[in-house]
């Protein structure tokens, strides 16, 4: 073994002791840190202070917080090979502060229970994250990707099989350190062409896609279709998938299939408070483990994984690299952010990888695992069949849909009055700019402020009961929920019953809204409404000043939506009853 990788490996070794002391010398009674991913790099940046720093150790700090949620009772943690053994250094567990002690044991171990979900953070974004699956996919980027040669007899019970399979070896003949891309994953890809990344590495060398190329998600020809008898099982897998989303989303689907229902799949929640979050509730009181929390840690930590197995050493701190993923951008770029997560995922991966990691990763639990009480029995066709259709459901209704955050999320104030349910699907959709705020906002806070002063100004100026429109869409990656798809809006006069307003932050008379916000409201609202019955499949697109007498949405926006599917240019106008003058903007009706 090199002297590089020893060094490498004992760091490893103690940094998992570190937060193993932590959790069992949590002092009770020390004061809660709030939930958010600021915490959490605010305890990733103290150890990397405290602890000795070699050229290794101030890039894996991350390894530890990963380790405590690493049950030694899941064989998938072996693949992880330096987490086999880990008792060759010990260090003092106090090299963090009580406060920093206590937060690393509460976002330990993803958990949903009783409404509640467990392990998550609040990120700058707005987004809400589960630390775990995010934590195991840094760890697994450090070692590089690892290529996993699944064993040919995938129902026979391994060799000397023990309960915490320490011998991976035995179980898992080949793996191979590579760095294969997601979509290709070679075994024949050496370590060695990791090293030969250019130093001055950004986003774009590193294989997520071009992030703001035009991914308007899954088209039909990338879809999996159900297998058949003769489809082959796959025969190596990726790590990094398997850890963070392959298994989970495997089991999952495989319990609904058993009980006959479908998983929920990114059911989204709420915090007691967004200043300081402690209690996250979910809105879905049924949601299944893959929740909008879990989906999002998953890919974050596929995505940072698979930077990090690329990047040339040394590799940055854990703590800057997780600064700049939920700030402005890794490297100074502002599209490998978590604001496009789902964009950069969409161009890492297809389905039909996808679905032979998720089927890969139920063969090797199955091996691994001869009694799990969800695999024992299943045949591969089964397994396939489930693989499928979990990718399918992931592909389409989380990948290839927007990222709306739900009212409570940026603060929204109660409806007043009774609201008007809506008779769904509808036929119509209706684009506005806001006018006022003019400046597109760029910015979680930017935005959610935003949306308040508009309810605000509906409300009280207005005297309506809510926000008029259906959705915002800001320049900061996401949508934000405002009467949302089931409630009577207050955008279009006269029109309200028929279609959904959606607005754009900003004032579009004389320039374009974002490409990310253009490509939202052209391609992947819509798809989604259609695919979940909101929508009618043959809907119009309206610019709101083909039915009331305004600008809205703007010179240079309409113009652009005349060019877009659905467009629907045969609307005689109607000036609105109430309208006195020409509007600007959507203030009015």
């Amino acid at each position: 073994m090199r002297p590089r990788s020893w060094n490498l490996t004992t760091e490893i070794q103690a940094f998992l002791w570190i937060l193993l002391g932590l959790l069992l010398c949590a002092e009770p009674g020390t004061a809660s840190l709030p939930l958010l991913m600021d915490s959490l790099i605010q305890a990733l940046a103290e150890l990397e202070q405290k602890v000795p720093v070699t050229e290794a150790s101030r890039t894996v700090s991350g390894w530890q917080l990963s380790a405590q949620n690493s049950s030694s009772h899941d064989p998938l943690h072996h693949f992880l090979p330096e987490g086999q053994s880990f008792k060759a250094t010990k260090l003092d567990p106090s090299a963090l502060s009580p406060e920093l002690r206590v937060l690393t044991e509460e976002v330990a171990q993803h958990n949903v229970r009783d409404g509640q979900e467990y392990g998550v953070v609040l990120a700058p974004d707005g987004s809400t994250v589960a630390v775990e699956p995010l934590l195991a996919g840094l760890r697994a980027g450090l070692q590089g990707h690892r290529v996993i040669t699944l064993p040919l007899n995938s129902t026979a019970t391994p060799p000397g099989t023990r309960d915490t399979f320490p011998d991976v070896g035995a179980v898992v003949p080949d793996i191979r350190t590579t760095s294969p891309g997601l979509k290709n994953a070679s075994p024949d890809v050496s370590s060695a062409d990791v090293r030969t990344t250019s130093p001055n590495v950004r986003a774009t060398d590193l294989n997520v896609g071009a992030i703001f190329t035009d991914v308007r998600g899954p088209s039909p020809d990338d879809q999996t279709s159900s297998p058949d008898a003769k489809a082959k099982p796959p025969t190596t897998v990726d790590n990094l998938l398997v850890v963070t989303l392959a298994r989970d989303l495997g089991l999952t689907f495989l319990q609904g299939s058993q009980t006959q229902s479908s998983p929920s799949l990114g059911a989204e929640g709420c915090w007691d408070q967004l200043s300081a979050p402690r209690n996250f509730t979910l809105l879905d009181p049924e949601a299944s483990l893959l929740t909008m929390a879990f989906l999002n840690g998953a890919l974050d930590g596929v995505l940072l994984g698979d930077y990090l197995s690329r990047a040339p050493e040394p590799r940055p701190p854990l703590s800057h690299l997780l600064s700049q993923y939920y700030g402005a951008g890794v490297a100074g770029d502002p599209g490998l952010r978590s604001n496009f997560r789902r964009h950069n995922g969409a161009a890492l991966t297809s389905a039909s990888a996808l679905t032979q990691h998720v089927w890969g990763a139920l063969i090797l639990l199955q091996r691994l695992e001869p009694a799990h009480p969800q695999l024992q029995g299943m045949s591969q066709e089964q397994l396939a069949e489930v693989a499928t259709y979990a990718t399918k459901e992931f592909m389409e209704a989380f990948l290839g849909c927007p990222a709306i955050h739900p009212r409570c999320r940026w603060g929204a104030a109660p409806y007043r009055g009774h609201p008007t349910p809506l008779r769904l699907p509808l036929g119509f959709l209706y684009v506005h700019h806001t006018y006022l705020p003019a400046p597109p906002c760029t910015t979680f806070a930017h935005c959610a402020a935003n949306m308040r002063s508009m309810q605000r100004f509906h409300q009280d100026t207005r005297g309506w009961d809510d926000i008029g429109y259906s959705f915002v869409v800001g320049s900061d990656g996401y949508v934000y929920e405002g009467r949302g798809w089931h409630w009577l809006g207050a955008h279009t006069l006269g029109h309200n019953s028929r279609g959904f307003g959606v607005a754009f932050v900003g004032n579009y008379t004389g320039k374009l809204p974002a490409e990310a916000a253009l490509r939202t409201v052209r391609d992947l609202l819509p798809r989604c409404a259609v695919r979940a019955g909101f929508l009618r499949p043959d809907y119009r697109l309206l610019g709101h000043r083909q039915l009331v007498r305004t600008e809205c949405p703007g010179d240079a926006l309409f113009q652009l939506l005349r060019t877009w599917p659905h467009f629907e240019a045969n609307v005689k106008p109607r000036t609105a009853r109430k309208a006195s003058g020409r509007s600007r903007g959507s203030h009015l009706q």
